[in-house]
């Protein structure tokens, strides 16, 4: 599929209490700004509320970076203005590449929000950090090294993540949903990806972080009085057996199970079908999710 024929990314909108509660700071300081500096939602809609676009979400946290480290307000209004940048190419990898060898953080981090402000989670995903990393991972196993610029690429994906998409509050109704890596596995930027193309879609997700044990799963669905969803990632079979088990909540928690680890494991008939893209396991949660709100 070429980048022309890529479906069209849907305007991803967040009220001002949402944008307000992500960034750490009082609803009246973003009035403020907007009022004073016009730095606010871009949208305007008659007898609507205005709410703020990934791009509005991502010159605000970038305001709230710059008034933390030290710089006036009107000052920082200017600076975060330059947040929006010009449309990115889908599948133009040289210059992400060339940061990330760089090891050009702010660079990296630039252009990872670009493409996640103008095509969205799955899109920039597939179509710009897998094949970097695709690329990077080659290039070690060629002698190159390369292992900082790989983590560096983590990072700056998580952060862009971060900086682009806003934490939600569960408030549809629907099951809890909860992201967790399996004891021992470290690799937890899928599920940031995940969690992130879930908020685009307006689903909220708790993702507890990489190796983390059962215990702690347990006590998460302890917390919860409506039946969850627990997505458990592996990234290899030494952290996919054995399969974790849940306790008092085993068969009453749905689990999904994601990544390449389960691929060779004799999964048990309770446990839910192995999920091994980002669209599978979101076409699957907003499956569990719709069907519990009828």
């Amino acid at each position: 599929m070429s980048s022309d024929e890529w479906p069209v990314r849907p305007l991803v909108e967040y009220p001002v209490g949402a944008v307000a509660r992500s960034l750490g700071i009082p609803v009246a300081t973003l009035r403020s700004w907007n009022q004073r500096y016009g730095l606010g939602p871009s949208q305007s809609y008659r007898g609507r509320h205005r709410r703020y676009t990934p791009t509005d979400f991502a010159v605000a946290l970038r305001m709230v970076e710059l008034v933390r480290a030290g710089a006036s307000p009107a000052s920082a209004a200017v600076a975060a203005r330059t947040v929006a940048v010009p449309v990115p190419q889908l599948g133009d990898l040289a210059p992400a590449i060339s940061a990330a060898e760089r090891l050009d953080a702010a660079e990296l981090v630039a252009m990872i929000t670009a493409h996640l402000t103008h095509h969205g989670v799955v899109a920039t995903w597939n179509r710009l950090c897998r094949p970097v990393f695709a690329e990077i991972v080659g290039k070690q196993r060629g002698g190159a090294g390369f292992v900082d610029v790989e983590h560096l690429l983590s990072w700056a994906v998580t952060t862009s993540l971060h900086r682009v998409i806003p934490l939600l509050r569960n408030v549809s109704g629907g099951p809890p949903i909860v992201l967790a890596c399996t004891d021992g596995e470290g690799h937890v930027l899928p599920l940031e990806v995940l969690r992130a193309a879930l908020a685009e879609l307006g689903l909220s997700a708790l993702l507890l972080g990489a190796s983390v044990p059962t215990t702690a799963v347990v006590d998460a669905l302890a917390k919860h009085d409506r039946r969850p969803v627990v997505v458990l990632w592996s990234q290899s079979s030494r952290t996919a057996i054995p399969i974790p088990t849940f306790g008092p909540y085993e068969g009453w928690a749905r689990v999904l199970l994601a990544g390449p680890g389960w691929r060779d494991c004799a999964l048990p008939p309770t446990a839910a079908a192995h999920v091994d893209t980002l669209e599978a396991a979101i076409a699957e949660l907003q499956s569990v999710v719709t069907a519990n709100l009828r």
